[in-house]
């Protein structure tokens, strides 16, 4: 037996779909995707979902990605000065998040400018 309410709201289905309201949607005719979260406890996913779907992100994917755009600013740049204070920024930037993390130290970013030294001490041999 279906009480009024869920009857209002059938019948408005219907007519949309009369009408032709749910024709060429997105995702129309392709499969769902559905997301594994099983690795989720049951108690958190729906809250985890709330979340994704507010594009709310953890604090370490944040700043990940806030690194990811600091390093193509720093690509782009061509004033030494500027790259400097940036390279300053990028590397603290990893710091935190190196500092989030509760794993071991090899799982670690890379801080950027030892990659710059050893670039630097590499081009300083083969001048001599």
């Amino acid at each position: 037996m279906i009480n009024g309410f869920e009857k209002i709201v059938e019948e408005r289905i219907r007519r949309a779909q009369e009408r032709g309201e749910f024709q060429d949607l997105d995702g129309s005719g392709k499969p769902l995707e559905i997301s594994d979260d099983s690795h989720i406890p049951e108690d958190l996913r729906l809250a985890f979902k709330i979340l994704k779907n507010a594009e709310c992100l953890p604090p370490e994917i944040e700043l990940r990605k806030e690194i990811e755009k600091t390093e193509d600013l720093l690509a782009a740049m061509p004033d030494t000065a500027e790259k400097y204070r940036v390279l300053k920024k990028l590397n603290f930037l990893v710091l935190k998040v190196n500092a989030m993390r509760r794993a071991s130290a090899a799982h670690d970013l890379p801080q950027h400018y030892a990659l710059r030294l050893v670039a630097r001490v590499e081009e300083g041999k083969s001048r001599k």
